[in-house]
């Protein structure tokens, strides 16, 4: 059986340097076998376009190796040095480089503005391919919502998130849509916006699965340092779902060592318009720690899981969220729903301004009919570092 002929792709990328989010994809594509891919992926890299080139970039030496043009314009990369779009797809990755920061401690990527020069192409060549933006659209609500609104005005298939719903869950975690949730929290770390993202979106692949799917949500609060164990005594999350997350950390991390207060603790509050109470801990002291602990109604035993990432190349998580990536292009629909990152999109940055405003809840009104429905798209299989 002759294998169909690969679909081409141009990179819109903020920089390409070793292990930024541009290398594990693009350098996936190039090269899946050094990656550790038996299988190659069904893509090809026809053009790129890089918004900076940093000392250690390492674009031009991959596209000069593999024959890839560069143009100085996204206009450039869609058509490929013609006047039409000549690819399947786009991959924009607006992650890492030299960008400011607002007051809210935000990194002001040009997620907004490098989709509109997409769109542009779009719009002047008259042809719309899929688009993939990786990680949240953008640290603005609006600038978001626009960017989603624009793809669904224009008829761009459009997918955008994180790897963490597409990573390896230990123990293995299977929750049928329809389940009738009762308690949700995630755990994270690090930093509130590049991190909390991850966290928001391990709470929300499962929260959407609930019955009915997702329906909104009303407010949000997010408190820091001592405040966040303050809170879990007044019973506004539960250390008792976190201490279930205990045999899951234990089996997938040598030495996680207990988890204490310290003072770079946070908590998000995501109060759910069906009801719905989430939480998200991000704690100094949980280790590289990405897991989900929730119940369900009339089950005894809790679901806990560490959503577990690999952390040292070949970042193989990457590998998986990829083949996502690869199976909208091919077949020009979604494998997931991008409403689920339009929403934490949102509720990341109301979020921030909870944090900056000493832990006022924000009350979201552009996010309480913000529903949709999930989809079946699996999480990677077999233990950690399976090549997708």
């Amino acid at each position: 059986m002759i294998a169909p002929e690969p679909k081409s792709v141009a990179a819109v990328i903020t920089e390409w340097r070793t292990n930024s989010h541009a290398d594990v994809l693009l350098s996936r594509i190039l090269e899946p076998e050094a990656w550790g891919h038996p299988k190659p992926f069904g893509l090809k890299l026809a053009a790129v376009y890089a918004d900076q080139f940093p000392e250690n970039e390492l674009c031009r030496s991959y596209c000069q190796k593999y024959n890839i043009p560069i143009f100085p314009t996204v206009k450039g990369a869609i058509g490929v040095g013609t006047s039409e779009v000549a690819v399947d797809g786009v991959i924009l990755i607006g992650e890492h480089g030299q960008y400011a920061s607002n007051g809210l401690e935000q990194t002001l990527y040009p997620r907004r503005r490098l989709f509109e020069e997409v769109v542009h192409a779009f719009r002047l060549f008259k042809k719309r391919v899929p688009v993939f933006s990786d990680k949240h659209l953008s640290y603005d609500w609006l600038f978001s919502r626009w960017m989603y609104d624009l793809a669904r005005h224009e008829g761009i298939p459009f997918m955008a998130g994180s790897s963490l719903p597409v990573a390896w869950r230990l123990p293995a975690l299977n929750i049928p849509i329809g389940t009738e949730l009762t308690e949700a929290m995630a755990v994270g770390y690090a930093d509130l916006e590049a991190y909390g993202f991850h966290a928001l979106e391990t709470l929300q692949c499962i929260t959407e699965r609930r019955r009915g799917g997702e329906t909104g949500v009303l407010s949000v609060r997010c408190v820091t340092g001592p405040r966040v164990w303050e809170e879990e005594k007044a019973g506004l999350w539960s250390k008792a779902l976190l201490d279930e997350l205990t045999p899951a950390r234990q089996a997938a991390f040598r030495d996680p060592g207990p988890i204490r207060p310290t003072p770079s603790d946070a908590l998000f509050l995501v109060n759910y318009r069906d009801g719905l109470k989430g939480a998200v801990v991000m704690l100094g002291s949980v280790g590289s720690c990405f897991a989900f602990s929730g119940r369900r109604r009339d089950v005894k035993e809790p679901d806990a899981a560490v959503f577990m990432l690999e952390d040292h190349r070949p970042y193989g998580h990457f590998g998986h969220l990829l083949r996502a990536i690869e199976q909208m292009i091919v077949t020009g629909h979604p494998s997931y729903p991008v409403e689920r990152t339009l929403l934490t999109s949102g509720l990341l940055s109301a979020l921030m301004q909870s944090r900056h405003e000493g832990g006022s809840i924000i009350a979201t009104p552009h996010l309480a009919d913000l529903s949709y429905q999930p989809a079946d798209w699996p999480y990677a299989p077999g233990p950690v570092g399976t090549p997708a």
